[in-house]
């Protein structure tokens, strides 16, 4: 059985997806505080080598865990509102290049479940 990194297409569709995902994310007021003054290309090759790790793909991944690379963010208010929008637009992202709905279900999920560790609870 294929990973659901080989499932959605490898690295040109994690590349594909991440920089849509920071498109929407960039152009949402509720989020986009919280990525002011990133280095958003360093941000975009952090998010494709974790996505890529957590969907069976290689790993390369050489970011901080969830709960040290976003104490800074929770400081800032980040909350469950927060993770719900960015979830939106993981969701809509996956859905507007054709990923089928299972697997959009899985890797919703897998970002889900490192929600607690996002808000350092």
């Amino acid at each position: 059985m294929s990973t659901v990194y080989e499932q959605l297409g490898g690295d040109a569709a994690i590349n594909a997806a991440v920089d849509v995902f920071y498109r929407k994310v960039l152009a949402d007021h509720y989020v986009n505080r919280f990525f002011e003054g990133v280095d958003m290309e360093k941000q975009a090759a952090k998010q494709k080598g974790f996505l890529t790790m957590v969907t069976g793909g290689p790993n390369n991944y050489t970011g901080k865990d969830m709960r040290e690379g976003h104490k800074h963010l929770v400081a800032m208010g980040l909350n469950d509102a927060h993770v719900d929008h960015i979830l939106c637009h993981l969701r809509s992202t996956l859905a507007e290049l054709g990923v089928a709905q299972d697997l959009i279900d899985t890797v919703i999920s897998v970002a889900e479940s490192t929600r607690d560790d996002v808000l350092d609870r």
